[in-house]
């Protein structure tokens, strides 16, 4: 199942909100020092289109390139009509996934690191570095506030691989938050990710672009222009992506 939706509001949203928040805060220079973020071991993904990537089904959105399994589905989350991070979803799982520029001479991950932590503090949360498959991550208390209007916090854990002129960052939620054993398939996907950087100059922390691949994109056009369809249901889900 790989579907479009509006990305609700919820502990989900909280954590997405966190990106273009972090973009906009922090002004990276390009004359950093090389050890500002830590790239994946070489050989390992997550990977760079220009490499020779394993040769795993993935579904096309452009800047990323994700994985296919056969126990998780695919959505995209939409803002303003505009595509900004993929979720990969995995029973009461979850894990948003966004690529960003980066500057040639330095990665982004240890100062991005470092704001996450000072915003959840702030915010009323808690976070903390530790150590994960693809080096430094944070884990996270977020805050949210359930349907009845108290407040609480949620298990997050956040994910950053430097690549060349790129950061990718990963946001589990749910179980596999707390649980490694569930988180395995997450990671797995997380691994197997292809980071489509292009040519283009492009100022460091900008969304690398996302769209639906063609097949998906016609079909939501060929639903979306159905006489038939009410305006305040909820949108079409696409069945597609091999």
């Amino acid at each position: 199942m790989f579907g479009r939706r509006k990305a609700r509001r919820s502990a989900d949203e909280e954590i997405e909100d966190l990106g273009p928040e972090l973009d906009d805060e922090l002004d990276v220079d390009e004359e950093a020092d090389d050890d500002a973020g830590e790239s994946a071991p070489a050989g390992t993904g997550p990977w760079d289109a220009d490499e020779d990537v394993p040769d795993v089904e993935r579904i096309d959105l452009g800047g990323i390139r994700v994985p296919m399994t056969e126990d998780a589905e695919v959505q995209v989350n939409v803002v303003d009509d505009q595509l900004v991070a993929a979720t990969v979803l995995r029973d009461d799982s979850a894990m948003q996934v966004q690529a960003f520029a980066a500057p040639k001479s330095s990665g982004l991950w240890k100062d991005v690191r470092k704001e996450i932590i000072a915003e959840l503090t702030e915010a009323g949360g808690s976070a903390e570095e530790a150590d994960g498959p693809f080096g430094p991550e944070v884990h996270a208390q977020v805050p949210v506030q359930a349907q009845d209007g108290t407040a609480g916090t949620q298990p997050a854990r956040f994910l950053g691989v430097d690549g060349p002129r790129w950061f990718l960052r990963g946001v589990i939620s749910g179980k596999a938050a707390t649980d490694d054993s569930v988180a395995e398939s997450l990671e797995s996907v997380f691994a197997d990710i292809v980071v489509v950087r292009g040519d283009s100059p492009m100022p460091p922390r900008d969304l690398l672009e996302l769209r639906l691949p063609r097949e998906a994109q016609q079909a939501l056009e060929e639903q979306q222009g159905r006489s038939d369809l009410n305006p305040f249901e909820r949108g079409p889900e696409i069945t597609e992506v091999r």
